[in-house]
């Protein structure tokens, strides 16, 4: 086992670098498709929460 080269000097730190790169990019994408569900699972929550008030609104009037 001698002292390590200068292309571990090079090589580690791009290596990392390349796992930061990617993982900001899927950690973006995961959080963009979290938000757009939430969002979603929002607004259906809101549309049956409508649909439900309308019933009950239209069963006391009648």
């Amino acid at each position: 086992m001698g002292v390590p080269t200068s292309a571990h000097f090079i090589y580690i730190p791009f290596v990392l670098l390349i796992g930061i790169v990617i993982g900001f990019i899927l950690g973006g994408r995961a959080a963009r498709d979290a938000h757009a569900s939430q969002a979603e699972r929002e607004k259906a929550k809101a549309e049956r929460r409508a649909a439900r008030d309308a019933a009950k609104d239209k069963t006391t009037s009648a």
